[in-house]
């Protein structure tokens, strides 16, 4: 266990922000966890993974306490679907490469989405047709008041896009130390999403012969082309949510923009946060000290030297923006530590 007093988190938000904490605890086991609740050390708590998923506004005046509970085993198989537990504090896109290492498949899609695996079952991490929710078979954890364990089903979780209980109801009440994820000895590509076939024959790949470490290579090459490397400019990945709206809604918007991309899902039609932006003239443009990319406008990005305040205003005008032109409001998908 590490403990520090008066903490830089500046290498623990991939925005890049310099603020500091009353005192960060790492932990690497469930049990130290556990002693840590016991003598009374959580109280004012924020727990984080690798800090791809924050915005922080100002220093934190609390403990910031982060999981480094590994390891990745294999649970048991029936037929060729088999589970495995891995530890909050593994990073997420090193288990994919793992998986398809020891021939387990089905999170390629997911590849390179910063964070850890702890995060990816709170946020319900997603990415060109896939999302953590559909792999995830159990989370395990600990309860911040008691000290106690707890294990939820996939059910129990409430995930939908984007959420979970952990990150509503259950926030700062409840730490998850494992998930178990459910995978496939089969590869069966998902191949519909975000241009992924356009690059596969641009990388010279066959559908029919196309492997899982093909379709990594695809993916992650497509997320750099789009998306900024943080260690080089500080982000969050994507700062909104796609909004989801109502079919009354998606018509009047249809009948003054008929090329309006979408999704048809079972709770409303979504439409992209990115398409949306760009249409109200943000792509590329800076406030201050941060600026929306110039390549993918759902990215805010820290253009240097950049307080949360910076990205915050920022996020602000954007969305007012966007609810004047569109009337819908769009919901940062960062959470934003105030």
């Amino acid at each position: 266990m590490r403990r520090e007093k008066n903490a830089a988190l500046l290498g623990h938000n991939t925005f890049g922000i310099d603020v500091r904490c009353a005192e960060f605890i790492e932990y690497e086991t469930t049990d130290e966890l556990q002693e840590l609740i016991r003598r009374g050390g959580l109280r004012n708590t924020l727990h984080i993974g690798a800090g791809s998923n924050l915005l922080f506004c100002a220093d934190y005046d609390g403990c910031v306490v982060h999981s480094k509970i590994g390891g990745i085993e294999i649970l048991g198989s029936k037929g060729d679907e088999v589970e495995i537990r891995v530890g909050a504090g593994v990073t997420f896109d090193h288990l994919i490469a793992h998986c398809i290492g020891q021939g387990l498949y089905g999170l390629e899609n997911l590849s390179l989405i910063p964070g850890e695996v702890g995060a990816s079952a709170v946020q319900n991490i997603g990415a060109y047709g896939a999302e953590a929710k559909d792999f995830i078979r159990r989370v395990e954890g600990i309860w911040l008041g008691s000290g106690e364990k707890f294990a939820m089903t996939n059910s129990e979780c409430g995930y939908a896009y984007r959420r979970s209980i952990f990150k509503e109801e259950l926030r700062s009440k409840a730490a998850i130390t494992h998930v178990t994820f459910a995978l496939n000895r089969n590869f069966v590509p998902r191949l519909e999403y975000g241009g992924i076939r356009q690059a596969l024959v641009q990388n010279g790949y066959d559908e029919e012969t196309l492997t899982a470490e093909q379709l990594r290579e695809t993916i992650i090459g497509i997320r750099r082309q789009k998306l900024p490397d943080p260690d080089v400019q500080g982000n969050a990945g994507s700062f909104f949510m796609n909004p989801i709206v109502s079919d009354e809604t998606f018509r009047r918007i249809e009948k003054e923009n008929p090329d309006v991309p979408h999704y048809r899902g079972d709770d409303g039609v979504k439409i992209p946060a990115a398409w949306l932006i760009e249409q109200s003239g943000w792509k590329g443009r800076t406030l201050g000290r941060a600026a929306v990319h110039a390549r993918q406008p759902l990215v805010l990005v820290n253009a240097g030297g950049a307080t949360g305040d910076d990205i915050l205003r920022l996020c602000e005008a954007v969305c007012k923006s966007v609810e004047e032109r569109f009337g819908i409001r769009l919901k940062p998908e960062v959470n934003i530590i105030r």
